[in-house]
């Protein structure tokens, strides 16, 4: 994990958010519809539950 920090860290914002965006779309067809929810969970935070669920239908 700190590698990928790592990485991040020296990339410019816009750049590490598309970068992020392209792995996480190759890694979200390997995995559960549950870790895929708490990935999201974890970006937006525990913001409600009607933002959480509009989300799952994306």
């Amino acid at each position: 994990m700190e590698e990928i920090q790592k990485i991040i860290d020296r990339m410019n914002p816009e750049e590490a958010l598309t970068g992020m965006a392209a792995v996480a779309s190759k890694l979200f067809p390997q995995v559960s519809e549950e870790a895929r929810l708490g990935f999201v969970v974890g970006l937006i935070g525990e913001a409600g539950a009607d933002k959480v669920a509009s989300l799952v239908q994306l």
